[in-house]
């Protein structure tokens, strides 16, 4: 057993809190809702998940402590997510088998074990909803401005070997959005082009064709404004391999995609 599911997931700050969500969002939400059935039925061993608003400027880093607790109110919207208080249980023995293992293949690594780190809110708002139970351990990952999505795809695929060898079954969760040019205003879709792009990924995903998925990615990423620049999307290419089974849920702009692993 190794990844057994992975999820392109939302992490919009007005989900945070549920009383809170937008008419348009309920449907997104309650497909995460179902997601987290599929999470729970799974009963995985470990959560790792790569957020789009954990940004390091020049080394990957890794959250190696055995327990993650804190308060976020996040700095980008503190007027949304303010004081919202979350605690998991960490990995430490995998989270450090996975810097070893990256500084092994050549890429910069760093563990982080700092009680004081406070979580983004990209890795706080999904788990709101994927993990409801507190159960299961947590790894978290960033990704890395001076990482181009070569090197971020390799240090999945090294992320990927890690969790094989551990044997325990992991769902992987990659939060972060598609088209991603950023304009005000709720109402303002992504452009039609900008939705053209996202399709045609989504399509090769949906298709297993991770070639070119792989070719796709650094042009869509710069024309559509991919957030994170693609980062979490090539991270995902180094994690799943030609066998997973593709799902794909779908409210207005915002996706979130399930691939299945049975491996």
């Amino acid at each position: 057993m190794s990844v057994e599911l992975g999820v392109l997931a939302a992490h919009v700050p007005s989900i945070c809190h549920r009383e809170n969500i937008p008419p348009f969002q309920e449907n997104l939400v309650k497909e995460m809702d179902q997601i987290a059935k599929d999470i729970e039925e799974i009963n995985p061993e470990l959560i790792c998940i790569v957020s789009c608003h954990w940004i390091s400027t020049f080394n990957h880093y890794v959250d190696v402590a055995p327990e993650h607790k804190g308060i976020l109110t996040a700095f980008e919207c503190p007027d949304i997510i303010s004081d919202v208080a979350y605690e998991y249980k960490g990995d430490r023995e995998i989270a450090n088998e996975m810097v070893r293992a990256g500084k092994s293949a050549r890429i910069p690594v760093t563990a982080v074990d700092d009680p004081t780190y406070v979580w983004d809110y990209g890795t706080v708002v999904p788990l709101r909803y994927l993990l409801p139970k507190l159960d299961v351990p947590v790894i978290s990952l960033s990704i890395a401005e001076a990482a181009g999505l070569d090197e971020t795809r390799q240090w999945g695929e090294v992320i990927r070997s890690v969790i094989d060898e551990s044997g325990k079954k992991t769902v992987f969760i990659f939060s972060g959005a598609l088209a991603h040019n950023l304009v005000r205003g709720r109402i303002n879709m992504p452009t039609i082009s900008e939705q053209a792009l996202d399709k045609q990924f989504i399509d090769y995903t949906m298709q297993r064709d991770l070639q070119s998925m792989q070719t796709m990615l650094p042009q869509y990423a710069n024309t559509a404004g991919v957030e994170g620049g693609g980062r979490h999307l090539a991270m995902m290419l180094g994690i799943i391999d030609e066998e997973y089974k593709p799902d794909f849920k779908a409210t207005l702009s915002l996706q979130v995609v399930a691939t299945h692993h049975h491996l």
